[in-house]
């Protein structure tokens, strides 16, 4: 077990302050502590708030296959400075995760490097070709105990595949996260189908692509009594294709990530590659509206979508650079910026947003547990007074894809705790 540590004048929640002594990688006591225990970590979190450690569905780790642009260890050191000690590794690796070899390996890594938990998540269909059904059982019962499946990258578009995964996913107790995208309405697509996409003579990307998918799965999964989680939302009419759906009792959940919540389709003008992401970049109507769905809980939690990309793929001519952008290091920053600081969440709303909601979705027992005695001492403190300005270079990801390169963001984490130990203080991850 990890030395004790004790953490005093943390605010948790963004309360009273308080302290809190972390033994044997538990919480052991909150409250006035008069002595450090023999051979503690005293950290001085005077001013800071103490919030469960962050759990990110929708990450993209890149390895196996893609170490060019980030691998499970510098993922994970990107994870844990960002405040994270939970990611869900999406499975567009190559080979791609569909098969319970591929999930294993990634699983191990992210034990080897320690720094957060990596879960894999598995794919729906073999190779991601959407055409027949990978062993969701196998992965499933395999060490790794993969707990969600996806195509991320691709949209499981055949009702008929995705009905038999959704009956497969009951059956298992696991869940289906879909990328929302009919296919046939955004081949070639470059960009939001808007006025800014016209002007700039780039093909567009219907909403209307996100929301009939949503609509089509939410009546699939009503109907096999699954769990469906929606990724990367992005459109106003989705929102009220989902409102509708979790009325009528239907097991779905969704994220928003930070770029679509603050980010607009007017940073096309300069045709900079970097805002490339898909989902695109929408309409200030439609951040506005993620905005008000993440307040109102229509829209589950934030989960980054972080995909970092080396800069052969990335600094190049718009139609051919990939989409994606960097996320696990500026997702708490952008949060507070787009809903803490206008008054949407507060510290307790952030909590459930970024840790208690999305490890509620993935079923998971060790994360996203409460401040409180006896829970499990995995934590984040964070200094909500700080500014900082966003260096790509600085980053932890081997990639340095970040839409926010030098502008000035709030808050930032300070350290990081799993499980009683400190995998991140004051900048630097602890291996």
């Amino acid at each position: 077990m990890s030395a004790p540590v004790l953490i005093t004048g943390a605010r948790p929640y963004g309360g009273e302050p308080t302290d809190l002594l972390l033994r044997d990688g538990v919480i052991a006591q909150i409250g006035q502590v008069a002595d450090a225990p023999e051979g503690a970590e005293v950290i001085d979190a005077a001013g800071l708030v103490a919030l469960p450690g962050f759990v990110d569905l929708h990450t993209h780790l890149r390895e196996p296959g893609g170490e060019d642009a980030e691998t499970i260890a510098t993922g994970s050191e990107a994870a844990a400075l960002g405040g994270f000690t939970c990611v869900f590794a999406m499975p567009n690796t190559d080979p791609v995760a569909d098969s319970a070899v591929v999930v294993e390996h990634v699983w191990r890594r992210g034990r080897e490097v320690g720094l957060v938990d990596v879960h894999p998540v598995g794919a729906v269909t073999v190779g991601l070709a959407g055409a027949r059904l990978a062993e969701l059982g196998t992965m499933a019962a395999s060490p790794a105990g993969v707990r969600m499946f996806s195509d991320d990258g691709m949209c499981v578009h055949d009702p008929l595949i995705m009905r038999r995964a959704l009956e497969y996913a009951s059956a298992l107790d696991v869940v289906i996260a879909q990328h929302a995208e009919d296919p046939r309405l955004t081949e070639g697509a470059q960009a939001h189908e808007g006025a800014v996409a016209a002007r700039l003579g780039l093909t567009g990307w219907p909403a209307t692509a996100e929301e009939t998918i949503v609509a089509r799965d939410c009546a699939l999964a009503r109907e096999a009594g699954a769990a469906l989680h929606v990724c990367h939302v992005s459109s106003v009419h989705t929102v009220a294709v989902l409102r509708a759906a979790k009325a009528a009792g239907v097991r779905v959940s969704s994220e928003v990530t930070p770029h679509h919540l603050l980010l607009t389709d007017t940073l096309l003008t300069s045709y900079d590659p970097v805002n490339k992401v898909n989902p695109p970049l929408r309409t200030a109507v439609d951040t506005k509206a993620m905005r008000d769905a993440l307040a109102e809980g229509v829209i589950d939690c934030v989960a980054t979508d972080h995909a970092p990309h080396p800069a052969q793929v990335k600094d190049c001519e718009w139609a051919a650079a990939r989409p994606g952008m960097l996320g696990l290091q500026t997702a708490l920053s952008v949060l507070v910026h787009t809903m803490v600081e206008p008054g949407l969440l507060d510290w307790r709303g952030v909590a459930r947003v970024l840790s208690e909601r999305p490890a509620e979705i993935a079923g998971l027992a060790d994360q996203g547990r409460p401040l409180e005695v006896g829970e499990l001492a995995t934590l984040t403190l964070v200094d909500p007074d700080a500014v900082w300005t966003v260096r790509g270079s600085e980053l932890a990801s081997l990639a340095a894809n970040t839409p926010y390169e030098g502008m000035r963001l709030p808050a930032r984490v300070v350290a990081t705790v799993l499980r009683g130990r400190v995998t991140a203080r004051d900048g630097k991850v602890r291996t």
